[in-house]
C-alpha cells in the first residue's frame, strides 16, 4: 500500500482520495475550509457507486505535517497553480510521484519545472462531482480517471495505474498524455464555457437549446483541430477524431443527470474561474499554429471578461 497526499481537498480530491483510502492506502488530506468538520466527524461520500464514510481520515492544515509520501495527488483548481509548488514541495521525497488531477492545458509542464518531468503524471477525471455541506461530497455520475505520464513512459504509466488497483475507480491508460488533455478539453471548453456565458445554466439546459447544442459540437470540432495541430507540433502521430468525440460526448452528457460544471459554480459564487488553463492556453496554441477557432476565441473573450468582472 502507498502513502498518498491529497493536495487540494475539494470535491474531486476528497472523492478520489476517499476511494484510495477505502482500498487500503494511507491517505492524508491537506484541508482548509473543511478541516474542523472532517477532523471531528469524518469525510462522507454520497456516490452512485456506493456511499462511503471515512470516520477518522488523516487530515492536516499544513503540507509539512504530512511530509514525504509515495504519491502526491494535486487536485487544486487551476487558478491555484501559483500556490501549488509551495503546497506540494513538503510532500516530495526522493521517490515521490506526482499526479496532476487538474483541469486545463500545460499544468504538468509547471510541475516538471519544479520537480522533474520523470516524476510527473497527468490525471483526467471524467466525472460529475460537487461539494455538499462541509465534510460531504456528492458523486453524481461517471467517475473514470485517465492516467498518463508527462514523458509517456509506459512503465511509469503502469505504475500510475497500479496505484488504483483495488479502488472503486475505473482507470484508463493514456499512451499520450497530451492527446488525453486535448480530449478532456473537448468536454471542458464547451460545457464549462457555455454554462457560464449562457448565464449560469446546467448541462441539460445547454443541450436542450438547439443553438447551444450546435455550439457544443462546433467548439468540440475546433478544440480537436487545435489539439491535432499541437500533437503534430510535438512530433506525436496520434490524432483526435473530432466528429466521433463530439457524438460520444454529447450522447454521454445527454444521458447524465443535470450537472453544474465546476466553472459555472465558480461563476455563480463569484469565485475566480479556470479561464487561463481551460480556455486561454488552448486558444494561444491554436493561434500560434495557425488553426482557425473563431467560436473558441469568442467564448474565451467572454470568459475572460466575465472573470475580470467577477473579481
Amino acid at each position: 500500500m502507498s502513502r498518498v497526499a491529497i493536495v487540494g481537498s475539494g470535491a474531486v480530491g476528497c472523492y478520489y482520495g476517499a476511494r484510495l483510502a477505502e482500498a487500503g492506502h494511507e491517505v492524508h488530506f491537506l484541508m482548509r475550509r473543511d478541516y474542523a468538520v472532517v477532523a471531528a466527524r469524518g469525510l462522507r461520500i454520497l456516490s452512485k457507486d456506493g456511499d462511503l464514510h471515512l470516520e477518522r481520515p488523516h487530515v492536516a492544515r499544513d503540507s509539512a505535517a504530512i511530509g514525504p509520501v509515495d504519491w502526491v495527488i494535486c487536485a487544486l483548481k487551476a487558478t491555484g497553480i501559483e500556490d501549488a509548488r509551495a503546497l506540494v514541495a513538503p510532500c516530495v521525497g526522493a521517490s515521490t510521484r506526482i499526479l496532476v488531477l487538474m483541469n486545463g492545458l500545460g499544468l504538468e509542464d509547471r510541475f516538471a519545472e519544479w520537480f522533474g518531468a520523470e516524476r510527473v503524471f497527468g490525471g483526467l477525471a471524467f466525472t460529475c462531482i460537487n461539494r455538499g455541506e462541509p465534510g460531504t461530497v456528492h458523486h453524481i455520475d461517471y467517475g473514470p480517471v485517465t492516467i498518463g505520464h508527462l514523458q509517456d513512459d509506459p512503465a511509469e504509466v503502469h505504475a500510475g495505474l497500479a496505484l488504483w488497483a483495488g479502488a472503486k475507480v475505473e482507470t484508463v491508460r493514456a499512451p499520450s498524455l497530451l492527446a488525453g488533455r486535448w480530449t478532456k478539453l473537448c468536454w471542458n471548453v464547451p460545457f464549462n464555457g457555455l454554462a457560464v456565458t449562457a448565464g449560469g445554466i446546467t448541462t441539460d439546459r445547454i443541450l436542450a437549446d438547439p443553438a447551444l447544442r450546435e455550439a457544443v459540437t462546433t467548439l468540440i470540432l475546433e478544440v480537436a483541430a487545435a489539439g491535432n495541430a499541437d500533437l503534430a507540433a510535438h512530433g506525436q502521430t496520434v490524432r483526435l477524431d473530432g466528429p466521433a468525440i463530439a457524438r460520444n460526448m454529447v450522447a454521454a452528457t445527454d444521458a447524465m443527470a443535470a450537472y453544474r460544471p465546476s466553472t459555472m459554480i465558480d461563476f455563480v459564487e463569484g469565485l475566480p474561474m479556470e479561464v487561463a488553463a481551460i480556455f486561454e492556453e488552448p486558444l494561444r496554441r491554436a493561434s500560434a499554429l495557425g488553426v482557425a477557432t473563431p467560436l473558441l476565441a469568442l467564448v474565451t473573450g467572454q470568459m475572460r471578461a466575465l472573470n475580470a468582472r467577477g473579481r
